[in-house]
């Protein structure tokens, strides 16, 4: 599936970035996102079939984008933070 996916980028003109391996840091947004996925949502439920999998993880996600205080956004909401950057 990797090349397949590699050989679609391509046709679609998408360039792949690769990390080192064993150095997570390099992408520390997405290894922190990852981490809050398993532990919140992976960790948490068994899923019956890949729907009800999706349908828990598109729930997680809206409260994770909407409503949910973001560290590298000063603890506010990412709504929030969007107001607040239009307004200013």
């Amino acid at each position: 599936t990797g090349k397949t996916f590699i050989d679609w980028a391509k046709s679609h003109g998408i360039t792949m970035g690769y990390i080192q391996l064993c150095s997570p840091y390099q992408d520390g947004y997405i290894e922190r996102f990852n981490r809050t996925y398993r532990t919140e949502v992976l960790d948490l439920y068994l899923f019956n079939n890949l729907v009800q999998g999706r349908r828990i993880t598109e729930e997680w996600l809206t409260i994770y984008n909407t409503e949910r205080p973001h560290e590298a956004l000063n603890n506010m909401t990412p709504i929030e933070y969007k107001i607040l950057k239009q307004a200013a």
